[in-house]
């Protein structure tokens, strides 16, 4: 069969994506496959795929027709400028997390020296990002799960960030290592009973671990602030991420926690997203 009729076959099998995802989807995965960029499939409709490639292809095409979310099969997902690779022992970074990496950019110049942690680092992509911009930063990560810390590694390998970066498996409470100009975190903030209504996507394949905020969503947010309170040095930065309806009573935890709020940053869908504020 050739690159042409295979992309419409496959795209009709994704009937729960809208036709554009659809096309897209099958074409991310078929130049997977193919070791070729979507750019070569556009341009030679009519090139024959071997039987080999056609049953890898097909598998995948069933792997995503169940729900499983693009990144997860490709192993991979772009973020800030660069490719990260992920796994389902890590969330999948979303676009709306980008502006945490570029608040820093706005804060920082070239030239500052900075050390930086990121709480919950998951993938690392939020922290790998900044260190990548700034030359001058040095980053630790911690996370309670071993597997994300060793797709954190991978990347700050992959980036050649190894040398300023550390990664360390501890729950927030328990961890005491060193004292920070800037703390950022991307905590677990959804309510455990709204999980279920999560696209079948997330709910089904991203690690519950990086989702659930406990009862009232604000458990662990709770626990990062009071630790961040710890671990910044006087004046150092803290950029939380939050959700869509969370900023009123976060603004009030870090307030009794002893930060001046800065600032509310919103996403692209114009929601509340992050909260910029300094230990006093």
């Amino acid at each position: 069969m050739n690159i042409k009729n295979l992309l419409n076959e496959s795209s009709k099998k994704l009937n729960f994506l809208s036709n554009e995802l659809a096309k897209l989807d099958s074409e991310i995965l078929l130049s997977k496959v193919i070791s070729k960029d979507r750019k070569y499939l556009i341009l030679n409709p009519e090139k024959k795929i071997n039987e080999e490639n056609f049953k890898l292809f097909n598998n995948l095409i069933e792997r995503r027709k169940k729900g499983e979310p693009i990144a997860y099969i490709i192993k991979k997902k772009e973020f800030w400028k660069h490719d990260f690779y992920v796994d389902k022992n890590v969330l999948i970074p979303r676009p709306d997390t980008e502006l945490i990496v570029e608040e820093v950019l706005k804060l920082y110049n070239a030239n500052h020296k900075l050390s930086v942690l990121d709480i919950g680092t998951g993938s690392g992509c939020i922290l790998l990002s900044i260190l990548r911009e700034r030359k001058n930063f040095f980053g630790v990560g911690i996370d309670i799960s071993k597997k994300a810390l060793n797709v954190a590694r991978f990347n700050a390998k992959i980036h050649h960030l190894e040398n300023r970066t550390k990664f360390y498996k501890s729950d927030v409470d328990k961890f005491l290592f060193g004292k920070y100009d800037l703390v950022i975190s991307n905590p677990p903030y959804i309510k455990k009973q709204d999980l279920k209504y999560l696209e079948r996507d997330v709910v089904g394949y991203e690690p519950k671990l990086a989702l659930d905020g406990g009862q009232d969503g604000y458990s662990k947010i709770t626990k990062v602030i009071s630790r961040a309170s710890v671990l910044l040095k006087k004046n150092g930065k803290f950029i939380l991420e939050i959700g869509f309806d969370q900023k009123n009573k976060v603004i009030n935890i870090l307030k009794s926690n002893k930060f001046y709020i800065n600032k509310t940053l919103k996403d692209y869908a114009k929601n509340d997203r992050c909260i910029l504020s300094t230990k006093l």
